[in-house]
């Protein structure tokens, strides 16, 4: 099985910051609108290199999302950046009518999402932005699995057109992809690990404990496939299905609600195309609560010995 090593830590909200100011130097249409939230989107170099192609609109996100929709009728490419939780329940009804609708080029950056969000509490932890986003026509979802994809995820989405959110987090994470990765196309998965006994389909911070899972399943005589799945709107079917067949049962791990999102859309093209057992490692239908980012993944199921009991169950359902 192939090792992953981490080649130290870093946020992946960072990684968003760094590919937007590389944006930024390539394409002078790119424009940056944050809701008074600039360095917690470390937008700052962004801000301090293209002042004039920077709005702070201050804490109204809804008009953020309007005015992002109407500088695209002029060709611009504008990044609006909040929590997810502000990106997504504060201004659906904008996201739905201005943006996915007419299929707007807004990038939706949503940072601080999931339970890693940490001590700021339920009232910020957004468990449910996935399922709420992927329903909408048009719209591309991306969940980027560290500091290096986070960035070229950013430059990717910055390059295509159409409506894009793209998701992201807090905490300092392990770093474990390469800086200039080939491999990383939107609407590609990246199996990361191959195997033969169960797939594992993660995204986001889930990726890397799902490869830590897999080292330890691999010591216990199971062989698990790890496959990326950073980008959940539009999926990549092809490859969930030809990884089913060939192990016969899936775990999907995911630092969202159960409900609506990674987990969701990988049953709907197995129950479509190949009924498989499967298990969700996931929020469980619950609010999140104020912690350390790894005590509240702990808590709530969401850590490499969780992978490990999912995958063990799913394989003993075959």
């Amino acid at each position: 099985m192939k090792k992953y090593i981490s080649t130290g830590k870093k946020d992946t909200r960072s990684g968003f910051g760094v590919g937007l100011l590389e944006l930024g130097k390539k394409n002078e249409n790119v424009m940056a609108l944050c809701a008074d939230l600039t360095g917690s989107l470390k937008m700052n170099a962004f801000e301090d290199t293209f002042p004039e192609r920077f709005i702070q609109t201050g804490i109204s996100e809804a008009n953020m999302i309007g005015i992002a929709a109407g500088l695209t009728i002029g060709g611009k490419i504008p990044f609006t950046g909040t929590f997810a939780n502000f990106s997504t329940a504060r201004v659906m009804d904008q996201i739905r009518q201005s943006v996915a609708y007419s299929g707007k080029n807004v990038k939706i950056a949503a940072s601080h999402a999931g339970l890693t969000l940490g001590e700021d509490g339920a009232t910020h932890q957004s468990l449910e932005d996935i399922g709420m986003i992927r329903m909408l026509p048009h719209m591309t979802v991306v969940v980027p699995c560290d500091y290096n994809q986070t960035r070229l995820a950013t430059i990717a989405v910055g390059e295509m057109v159409g409506p894009v959110y793209l998701r992201f987090g807090r905490p300092s994470w392990d770093i474990f992809t390469p800086a200039e990765d080939p491999t990383f196309q939107l609407g590609k998965a990246q199996v990361m690990t191959e195997g033969t006994d169960v797939t594992i389909i993660a995204c986001g911070h889930m990726v890397w404990l799902s490869l830590q899972a897999a080292e330890q399943l691999e010591a216990e005589g199971i062989s698990a496939e790890v496959i990326n799945m950073h980008t959940i709107k539009p999926l990549d079917e092809a490859a969930i299905v030809a990884s089913a067949r060939k192990t016969g049962c899936v775990v999907t791990a995911e630092e969202h609600n159960r409900y609506g999102g990674l987990g969701d859309a990988v049953a709907q093209v197995l129950g479509r195309q190949l009924p498989t057992p499967q298990e969700y490692v996931a929020v469980n239908d619950t609010f999140g609560e104020s912690g350390t980012p790894m005590e509240l993944m702990k808590k709530y199921g969401l850590d490499t010995p969780d992978i490990v009991a999912a995958a063990k169950r799913v394989v003993g359902r075959k």
